[in-house]
This record gives structure tokens, C-alpha cells and sequence, in this order.
């Protein structure tokens, strides 16, 4: 209740994030039946980067920033519908606007999909309502994120994703993913789940991965971008856990880690992981 993305809006692990998060909207969009997506902790849904939070941490800098030189043209064929949507949101509400989840995922949604955005935060609630409840294809619910997990699944069309962004403000949430991860899929097995961990103790992040491989009968991915040496005590990078990935976002991954990695590296160090697991890995 005490974490405001605000001071991180466009940040590195905004960028890793919201990269997936468009790749697996892509693939959603490609089969004309409806689909939901449902953000379990969904925030304000976009951001002033010239804003007071932003301005005072200049994250952003570090992250969306470092995405205005062009990639190799494999690369940008990848990041072109992340940066459409970024640049359809700045045209509604203002150029220094910088989209979360919500406002990203309201973008790929067709006529007849759904978009279910859940914020315990009751005044960034109150803010995702006027925001977004107007539309017919999105619907805001105040509601704790890890009770939504368990409450708004299966959805009615079957199809879909769940993206599962905690702040991580408490002890042990490393492995509350894991297992609340495990029972989802258990739930609905056929979902896409975007799961985002911070890195910073990365033996959970192990010990988490191995005890998923073992729960889980469908195939996963394991996504890390590191941006500087690890260091237990501070935030090296972010993964993100995709289970029932797109079948070819592993090889999406193998092209846009290694760019990410690159471009967004502190000091010299930028490392990235990509490995699949579960009942293909």
C-alpha cells in the first residue's frame, strides 16, 4: 500500500515488462475469438514523466529514455507495437505521458475483448475508475491483487492473460508468486501468465523457478535482464515468468535480451537470461 509506481514509471523493468506484455497481446490479437486481460495490481494506468514522482527519481532516463536511438531493424520489427502504443496514449493525453499496464493493454483491445484492471491503492482505484470505467471493453475493480488471481479466473472467453506485478513491499512474496502461480495455472491451465519478480536475492528467484518446474504441467519461460553487477542489497534487474508463452516468444526473447541488455546496461554490465522450463523445459 506504501509503493508508487509513479516514481518508476519508464524504468527499466517498465521496459522489459511492457515489451513481453505487447508481444503477448500481438499473439492474442492473431485469432479473431475474444480475449481477457486481467492486471491484478494495475496502478494509476499512465504517468507524467515531467510529473513531481518522476521528476524526482529520473528513472525513466534509464529505461524508456535509452529506447529513442534505433535498433538493428530485427529489433524494432519487435518493439514496433510497444512503441505505437506508447505513442497512441501520448496522443490522448500529453507527450511526456508514460503508459502502465492498463493503458497499454486497453490499446490491443478489440471490440468484444475485455480488459479487468485490479487496484487495492483505494485513491489510485478511485483514479483507474474515471480513467478507464468509461469504456465499455475495461473494467476497474478495488480489490486486493492476489485475492483477484485466485477470484476472476477462468475467465468467460477462455483466452487471455493474467499479469501479476505485486510491489513486492513484504517478506517472502518471492515465493507467495511462485505459489500462487502454481495454483492459478492448476485453475486455468490454459492461460498466459506474465508473472514480474524484481532481482535482487537471486537464489529465491532460483529456489521459486525450480518448485515451479516441478507444480507445473504446461510450458514456461524464464526471462531476466540484468542491468547492473549483482548485488543482494540493491535492485540488480527484473524477470518475468511467462507460462503458456507464445510459441515464439522464446525466440523473440533470444533477439530482444541481448539488445536490451546492451542498451540499458549501468557501468559496463548488462546480462540477460532466457530458459525455458516446466513440462517442455
Amino acid at each position: 500500500m506504501n509503493y508508487r509506481h509513479a516514481f518508476h514509471a519508464g524504468n527499466f523493468a517498465d521496459v522489459l515488462k511492457h515489451f513481453v506484455l505487447t508481444r503477448v497481446l500481438v499473439h492474442l490479437q492473431q485469432k479473431p475469438t475474444a480475449f481477457r486481460a486481467i492486471d491484478t495490481h494495475a496502478g494509476l494506468g499512465f504517468y507524467d514523466l515531467m510529473g513531481d514522482e518522476a521528476g524526482r527519481t529520473g528513472e525513466w532516463h534509464e529505461g524508456w529514455g535509452r529506447l529513442e536511438d534505433a535498433f538493428a531493424d530485427e529489433i524494432e520489427a519487435l518493439l514496433d507495437p510497444y512503441r505505437a502504443a506508447v505513442a497512441s496514449v501520448r496522443a490522448r493525453h500529453g507527450e511526456t505521458i508514460y503508459p502502465g499496464s492498463p493503458a497499454i493493454i486497453r490499446e490491443f483491445l478489440r471490440p468484444g475483448d475485455q480488459g479487468v484492471f485490479v487496484e487495492l491503492h483505494p485513491d489510485d482505484a478511485e483514479t483507474l475508475r474515471a480513467r478507464y470505467n468509461q469504456d465499455a471493453r475495461t473494467k476497474v475493480m478495488h480489490l486486493d491483487g492476489w485475492t483477484a488471481l485466485n477470484a476472476l479466473i477462468p475467465p468467460p472467453e477462455r483466452r487471455g492473460l493474467v499479469l501479476i506485478d505485486p510491489p513486492y513491499e513484504e517478506a517472502g512474496e518471492i515465493d507467495r508468486l511462485g505459489a500462487s502461480l502454481a495454483k492459478a495455472v492448476a485453475k486455468w491451465p490454459t492461460g498466459i501468465y506474465l508473472a514480474w519478480y524484481p532481482i535482487k536475492d537471486v537464489a529465491a528467484i532460483d529456489r521459486m523457478v525450480a518448485e515451479l518446474h516441478r507444480a507445473l504441467d504446461r510450458p514456461a519461460l524464464r526471462l531476466d535482464l540484468m542491468v547492473s553487477e549483482p548485488d543482494p542489497t540493491r535492485l540488480n534487474g527484473n524477470g518475468l515468468i511467462v507460462v503458456n508463452p507464445p510459441w515464439k516468444l522464446a525466440e523473440e526473447a533470444g533477439l530482444f535480451l541481448p539488445a536490451l541488455a546492451e542498451r540499458l546496461a549501468r557501468r559496463d554490465y548488462g546480462a540477460f537470461r532466457c530458459v525455458p522450463f516446466g513440462a517442455e523445459g
